[in-house]
């Protein structure tokens, strides 16, 4: 990178159900100004700022910061689906190590209805036509809702060609709420176990149980980048360093494949992680902790394979001997991830970004990971973008 990069402040909210908390004009000033309070700077400090949100009218970006304060500086609203919230934070990295402005803030909040996602604006192309074409060409099963069908048909790509076992994937959701247990902004501390998984609702046979997919949710999370010297003028304690950031979007190989893990991202994921670690000089078992786009358990599962965490078709007995989790090779969503601490579409990059950051700092409480020096964020969204980035003190 051109100049050395860090965060100075991250700030989140609870993270609730739709409708049982406040609106978005609400919940993203407070994450702004907890994530301000986190750095000890006042907005007159930022020198641009970019806001993430999926679902909302123009310029709801202006409407969140000008509750927080009306400077004249840029604001740049930001929509790339499930991965928006890194997407700002890619941005704002970008204007500080560029030399545009010192110091930016990214802010992604979302306000979600119940229900499973679907496309908005029906009277025109969805983004999404190609990507339901393969999808029926592969695995068919149209009665399933969208996202389901996507992901659900990845896991079971990966069962058909390893043999990999429901009940691997049962086991990720039972970890993610043993490590969602400690963390006080996850939707659901409630731990449950693999049998539990297995017994809730199936959504599809064979494939799919409802405790397997993460639930629409409303929230906002924030973060303050700024140079490392600008750090220092300001006596920002404990800023964390981007060692190393990548953005991808879909190649051929998405469509081209006739494989759904790569429909879903894949391939995207791969090759982020790579660019990041050869940045960073640095191999996926350096790794401590990772927060990973878990907006499925088949997710986590191949998107362990994607990273590097494990060899390709290795990622059973990476789950089943616990080399996922506290003890074993690198804890993965010590937070709980989305699939415990919900997924309001715009929020989650800089959730991500908040936890790896507390962890970093050693604040994450009984959910901190040991020793952890270096932190890996993945952050996805169809359509597609995917977005991963290497933190480190």
């Amino acid at each position: 990178m051109a100049r050395q990069i860090v965060v100075a402040g991250v700030g989140m909210v609870p993270f609730a159900k739709p409708g049982a908390g406040p609106d978005y004009s609400v919940m993203g000033p407070e994450a702004v100004r907890a994530a301000m309070a986190d750095a000890g700077l006042d907005y007159s400090d930022i020198g641009q700022a970019y806001a993430g949100y999926v679902y909302g009218d123009s310029c709801s970006g202006q409407r969140v910061l000008y509750a927080v304060g009306m400077s004249g500086v840029p604001i740049v609203n930001v929509n790339n689906n499930c991965s928006t919230g890194s997407t700002a934070l890619y941005l704002a990295r970008q204007a500080v190590e560029h030399g545009i402005v010192d110091c930016a803030l990214a802010v992604g909040f979302e306000q979600m209805r119940p229900g499973a996602l679907g496309d908005v604006f029906t009277d025109r192309p969805s983004p999404f036509d190609a990507f339901n074409r393969e999808t029926d060409a592969i695995v068919g099963h149209g009665e399933v809702p969208l996202a389901l069908r996507f992901f659900g048909g990845a896991g079971l790509a990966h069962m058909r060609q390893y043999g990999t076992k429901l009940s691997t994937f049962a086991k990720i959701r039972a970890k993610a709420s043993r490590h969602a247990v400690n963390n006080p902004l996850a939707l659901f501390r409630k731990e449950v176990t693999e049998e539990e998984v297995l017994g809730s609702q199936v959504i599809w046979e064979g494939v799919m149980t409802r405790l397997m997919a993460c639930p629409p949710t409303c929230g906002a999370a924030a973060a303050i980048v700024c140079t490392e010297e600008f750090a220092r003028r300001k006596g920002i304690g404990q800023p964390i360093r981007i060692r190393a950031q990548a953005m991808t979007t879909d190649t051929p190989s998405t469509f081209e494949d006739g494989d759904m893990r790569k429909v879903v991202g894949y391939d995207m994921s791969a090759a982020a992680a790579r660019e990041v670690y050869e940045a960073a000089g640095i191999a996926p078992s350096d790794i401590d902790v990772v927060e990973l786009h878990d907006c499925f358990v088949q997710n986590e599962l191949i998107t362990y394979e994607a990273l590097g965490l494990c060899a390709e078709g290795e990622a059973e007995p990476f789950v089943v001997d616990g080399r996922n989790t506290y003890g074993g090779d690198v804890v993965t969503n010590p937070s709980g991830g989305l699939l415990s601490k919900g997924h309001p579409l715009g929020a989650t990059g800089l959730a991500q970004c908040t936890e790896l950051v507390q962890q970093l700092r050693g604040r994450a409480g009984a959910r901190q990971v040991d020793g952890a020096r270096l932190a890996l964020q993945h952050n996805l969204g169809l359509g597609g973008a995917c977005v991963v980035t290497l933190y480190g003190n």
